[in-house]
């Protein structure tokens, strides 16, 4: 056999040698990212002072309060089912590696958190509703507009017993009980708050199941963030998190019990995916905790586990993912640094659980130790942060060479203090189109990233490999706290 310690890639980075990454400066501007992307009432420290308030009317149309929270990514509209998984990753990012952060990067972290799960806690005020969305996609696309000055429609959605969306609602349980996990013992109140809220809303999820593709919300919601994967998935995640919160055998059962629901005869490479929509790879990773850590019988969720890593890693003959010329992990459809800090984020995770277990993982001849995991995500951290064949930084404001011209109209646009005056819907037009940097740089803010041949153009208008979006950063928070304590 041969075994994969701390090895090097079977597919090398043709970057030039650069000196390490300074991890401890790219912990703090990833989570900073997050300030820039707030919707509502900002307050005093609010660091990133050229964005301004927005949004201030939020569920008005309602008769409810849903000012807050963040917009997703280069717009302004609120999608709660992204939002909600961005908080589950921030969480399991202090969970897991908030002993490698100080006190001032844990507290702007545990502040992101708080951002949002202030918003979820107003989403899910009322029975048997759960509001998912504000403002319409389509209108908001159509502008190039500051979030200070939007003038298009700030509908908002929901979801409710008759027409409802398990898989938004289990996934704001997931992150209010994620959330509450953060904050027992920094503010024990909020904590209680948080978890109780999470047991109403998974009951909710689970009394009435159904995907919001399919009720009112499904023309508001897809192609944007339609649920492809179902929300089964959704539900047991919900349940794993609530799990880990509290002990309870009841959420504890519930995921043995209904985890053949996401069993197929079509649908086993699922389990090799995590993000915001597929939680399948997520689930057996955070599982695989406490059934490695109680002794437990490891079928099915280790060996899916397990299968991950093999459909992972380059030099397995099990493996399904497609690798840049670099080495960056490569998947289709848009923005492809999320997979790269999601996947990531699960690979480094597992191997502090096996290497609890002292256990390996075999792929076909190969054995795979957990040290060759921390390797791999460290390599793919480094090539986020500039170690890549056009020694470019993904990550805005960090590195010498980074993106210039993001696919962001808070961003792209002049600021309120530079620019009072109201920009209507087609005035950004210009600004979009511009070859000019933009004039606010949006720090910690990671791009979609190069294309599969390791190539970047750092054009605006190229949304899939220019876009920040907070499902990217939130996962890479974890990443980084981890390697700054372990450089």
């Amino acid at each position: 056999m041969l075994i994969l310690g701390w090895m090097t890639m079977a597919l090398v980075a043709t970057a030039e040698k650069v000196a390490p990454p300074k991890y401890g400066e790219a912990l703090r501007k990833s989570i900073l990212f997050f300030e820039g992307q707030r919707s509502g009432k900002l307050p005093t420290n609010q660091r990133l002072t050229w964005r301004k308030d927005s949004a201030l009317t939020d569920g008005s149309d309602m008769g409810v309060d849903l000012v807050g929270g963040y917009y997703d990514a280069g717009d302004n509209v609120k999608f709660n089912f992204p939002m909600a998984f961005s908080t589950t990753m921030l969480a399991w990012s202090v969970i897991e590696f908030g002993k490698s952060m100080t006190t001032s990067d844990t507290s702007h972290a545990l502040d992101a958190i708080k951002w949002s799960t202030d918003y979820f806690l107003k989403a899910t005020s009322q029975p048997d509703v759960v509001f998912a969305q504000v403002g319409e996609p389509n209108s908001d696309h159509n502008c190039w507009q500051r979030p200070e000055d939007m003038d298009t429609p700030r509908t908002t959605f929901a979801v409710t017993k008759d027409s409802p969306g398990s898989e938004v609602s289990a996934e704001i349980a997931a992150a209010l009980a994620a959330s509450s996990m953060v904050f027992k013992h920094v503010d024990p109140a909020y904590s209680k708050l948080l978890l109780q809220r999470a047991f109403k809303v998974f009951e909710f999820a689970d009394r009435y199941q159904g995907s919001y593709n399919d009720g009112t919300m499904g023309q508001w919601v897809c192609p944007f963030y339609c649920d492809y994967s179902g929300y089964q998935d959704e539900l047991i995640w919900g349940a794993a998190w609530l799990y880990k919160a509290t002990g309870s055998s009841l959420y504890w059962n519930y995921v043995n019990n209904n985890f053949n629901n996401l069993v197929g005869p079509n649908n086993a490479g699922i389990f090799a995916e995590f993000g915001w929509d597929t939680k399948h790879a997520g689930i057996n990773v955070l599982v695989s905790k406490f059934i490695l850590e109680m002794n437990l019988k490891p079928s099915p969720f280790v060996p899916y586990a397990d299968y991950f890593v093999c459909n992972m890693l380059p030099e397995s003959s099990d493996n399904t993912i497609e690798y840049s010329p670099g080495g960056l992990i490569f998947r289709p459809g848009g923005c492809n640094m999320q997979h790269t800090t999601a996947l990531s984020f699960l690979l480094l995770t597992y191997s502090r659980y096996l290497k609890s277990a002292k256990r390996v993982i075999h792929c076909g001849n190969i054995v795979v130790t957990p040290s060759r995991l921390v390797h791999f995500a460290r390599a793919q951290v480094d090539y986020i942060l500039g170690k890549n064949p056009m020694n470019i930084s993904y990550m805005v404001g960090f590195g010498k060479k980074y993106p210039n011209r993001i696919h962001h109209r808070a961003s792209s646009l002049p600021s309120i203090d530079q620019h009072p005056q109201h920009i209507q819907c087609k005035d950004g037009t210009p600004y979009f189109i511009s070859n000019d940097s933009n004039p606010n740089k949006l720090i910690g803010a990671v791009v979609g990233g190069p294309d599969i041949k390791d190539s970047f153009a750092d054009y605006r208008q190229d949304a899939t490999h220019s876009e920040p979006t907070t499902y990217v950063n939130a996962p890479l928070v974890g990443l980084l706290a981890y390697f700054k304590g372990n450089p």
